[in-house]
């Protein structure tokens, strides 16, 4: 049996598609994500209360990222060797220290210290996670890694909500509410683990072991590292618009629009959950469409509304910021999957690559544009990361689907 084979089989033997496993591992991603996301939505309440400029903001959100984005493709590596089942509930046991220490930090320093527990939560859960989603899949991987991802974008559309509903009565103590969130987290994945520990049979891990040795005699083909590449510039694009989205425009909408800091959050809210709805959907196109014209239009679509939502009034930028984050989150879960389909036998790697490398472009973009809006201002900045989304016109230099079936044979 070939490479390509041993690849498809877990999708394509005709293994029905297990969607209970896949609704509660995306409802745990849900729960993750949303653990992450009370340190943006912290923001307003942590910049006022403790006096923190917009670059110590960004450092925060820095340090959050990039534990995560460094650790993700590493664990994703180290478990397409070995997979570690019980490091899912492990890890958000992790989160969950970090977000009790998080409520009563005293200082920036211990702010800091508690994200990096967070952000080492969410490293060993991100690629374990995709694994149990490709599991799971049966004949429908595109649709079961969009269930997952849309898991963790709903939890990220929960920061707005996170600030307006619990931060702002309760202010910074209130995320302590969220330890239980982490604890119902642990305990579903104790479930998962015990899934997929049944899943991981003796004749499975014999097979993984195949692909991975039949990758290694094989290598990659020619032109799968330049695709990467232009994989990895869209993600880049993608994630600094988004960083200075969620991150920064609260304060946009409260300087622009004399809004609150519980009506601004409303804007963000509406951005994410429309994201979280372009990403469910984004699988499902991919299927019909191909994957390389949902990255490209996504991303082009998605250019005229980023650049003119600092122009307009709250209303008007309120219908952009719904369309622009449904368009531009279409491709979050297709560049996963295309990822995947690149490098065959590698799905925890391109996984924490993918979905790691988001985190830490974000969180190099949540620096930059923390120190661009002090030194340039707010407006200037968020005017100029609207144009980011141009970078997607490289995505037509991507490799057909066709290319990509070719190359795993």
């Amino acid at each position: 049996m070939n490479q390509a084979a041993l690849v498809q089989k877990p999708a394509e033997s005709g293994q029905a598609t297990t969607y209970k496993i896949l609704f509660i591992i995306a409802l745990c991603h849900l729960l993750n994500d949303s653990l992450q996301s009370v340190v943006p939505a912290m923001f307003p309440i942590i910049g006022k209360t403790l006096g923190l400029s917009f670059t110590q903001l960004g450092m925060i959100a820095f340090a959050l990222n990039m534990v995560s984005s460094v650790m993700q493709p590493a664990v994703g590596l180290m478990t397409d060797k070995k997979p570690m089942p019980y490091a899912l509930p492990a890890g958000l046991a992790c989160s969950m220290a970090g977000i009790l220490g998080l409520a009563f930090a005293p200082n920036f320093a211990f702010i800091i210290l508690s994200v990096i527990f967070i952000g080492i939560g969410s490293a060993i859960f991100h690629p374990e996670g995709s694994r149990v989603a490709y599991l799971a899949a049966g004949p429908r991987r595109g649709l079961a890694q969009s269930i997952y991802q849309v898991g963790g974008n709903s939890g990220q559309a929960l920061a707005p909500l996170i600030t307006a509903l619990i931060l702002v009565p309760f202010g910074q103590k209130g995320a302590a509410l969220f330890a239980a969130v982490a604890g119902i987290a642990v305990a579903l994945l104790m479930y998962i683990a015990r899934w997929y520990t049944e899943k991981l049979s003796a004749t499975r891990k014999a097979e993984v072991k195949k692909i991975g040795n039949n990758a290694a005699k094989k290598g990659l083909q020619t032109g799968v590292l330049p695709a990467l590449a232009l994989i990895l510039l869209l993600i880049f694009a993608r994630s600094w618009y988004i960083s200075g989205i969620t991150n920064f425009y609260a304060f946009f909408a409260i300087n622009e629009y004399s809004f609150t800091i519980k009506q601004s959050q409303f804007l963000l809210f509406a951005f994410l959950v429309s994201g979280a709805a372009g990403t469910f959907f984004g699988g499902p196109l991919a299927d019909r469409f191909g994957k390389k014209n949902v990255i490209s239009a996504s991303m082009l679509f998605a250019v005229p509304f980023s650049a003119i939502i600092p122009f307009l009034p709250s209303a008007a930028a309120l219908v952009c910021l719904i369309l622009n984050g449904f368009i531009l989150m279409t491709s979050f879960s297709v560049t996963v999957v295309y990822a995947q389909e690149l490098v065959p036998g590698k799905i925890g790697l391109m996984s924490g690559l993918t979905v790691g490398l988001a985190f830490g472009m974000g969180a190099i973009g949540s620096v930059g544009l923390g120190y661009f809006a002090d030194l340039a201002g707010l407006k200037q900045m968020i005017i100029g990361v609207g144009f980011l989304p141009l970078l997607g016109i490289s995505a037509l230099l991507l490799p057909s689907d066709k290319k990509l079936e070719q190359w795993q044979v």
